[in-house]
């Protein structure tokens, strides 16, 4: 792995319920914990223009979400349960126990953020903080995609039964999918080193596999939950920043921050920033400024 990306931290990988978990980890031991949660189709490496830096006041565990990089790819079920994103925060969960963190900050991007935020949700002892960025709820993208057609396509072509959206996601399908949410439609924002390992576990069927699993659960019972909580009238509680890109999702009929507010989480404040999806390797600068005003707060 491309340690210079990381100066200074250790390589972990630890046991959960639902395999094994890799992770970069870095900064003083007795700091305040902040768990670092990539999105699809990257992995931790998405985090290394900001994670030196936290690393000066903040215990980073940049970590691989199941199914991506390094960490397990176990086969999925249809979406149920294995890949569903209560079970994945469950297993972020367990992996923070072993290295004795009970209470921590946790920042999401993209599908990160939904494992992020039903964290927040379904075990709320546990978060101290919470950063969303570049996403919306389960349900309100699907809300999104249901009342504007062409939306968002991949959501729905991803969600196709095994082995049809396993044998679309080629590669090439991946590569084009991430140029389109770039903000400039190219791959400039991306260090060479990092997008290569991308390409790698790209090319690995049980990732791909893994990636499909992800987005059936999206469609199925992490939208699912998102009923259930709104119905129990569950919100996030703890202090929470939204954070997006002006070219993506700040382009969307409703700003992220006012979706979020009226639905799961109504104090929170947000942060536009420059270019797409891709804040962490986009716009880091504004991105880090972010974080470290909601980890002061």
């Amino acid at each position: 792995m491309p340690i210079e990306l990381f100066p200074g931290f250790s390589s972990v990988s630890l046991p959960t319920s639902g395999g094994d978990l890799y992770a970069r980890v870095g900064g003083p031991v007795e700091a305040p914990a902040l768990v670092l949660l990539h999105g699809f189709p990257q992995s931790h490496l998405c985090w290394h223009p900001l994670a030196e830096d936290l690393a000066k006041d903040y215990r980073v565990i940049a970590l691989d979400l199941k199914g991506y990089g390094r960490s397990a790819a176990p086969a999925g079920d249809g979406g149920r349960h294995t890949y569903a994103k209560r079970t994945m925060a469950a297993e972020v969960v367990e992996f923070m126990a072993q290295l004795g963190h009970e209470r921590f900050s946790v920042a999401g991007h993209d599908r990160g953020a939904q494992v992020a935020y039903q964290m927040a949700l379904s075990k709320p002892e546990h978060v101290e903080r919470l950063a969303i960025l570049d996403n919306l709820p389960v349900h309100a993208v699907w809300d999104l995609i249901e009342a504007t057609p062409g939306a968002l396509p991949h959501w729905t072509e991803m969600a196709l039964p095994t082995p049809q959206a396993e044998n679309a996601l080629t590669v090439d399908a991946i590569e084009t999918l991430v140029r389109a949410h770039t903000g400039d439609g190219t791959l400039g924002c991306f260090s060479p080193v990092a997008f290569e390992q991308y390409r790698q576990t790209w090319r690995r069927p049980r990732n791909i596999h893994a990636f499909c699993e992800d987005y059936r659960a999206g469609a199925t019972t992490d939208r699912e939950a998102d009923d259930q909580d709104l119905k129990a009238g569950r919100t996030i509680t703890c202090p929470t920043v939204i954070i997006w890109g002006a070219e993506f999702l700040g382009k969307g009929p409703e700003t992220p921050l006012d979706c979020w507010r009226r639905t799961f989480a109504p104090d929170a404040f947000g942060v536009e920033v420059p270019n797409g999806h891709f804040v962490t390797e986009e716009s880091p600068r504004e991105t880090l400024i972010a974080l470290r005003d909601l980890m002061a707060r």
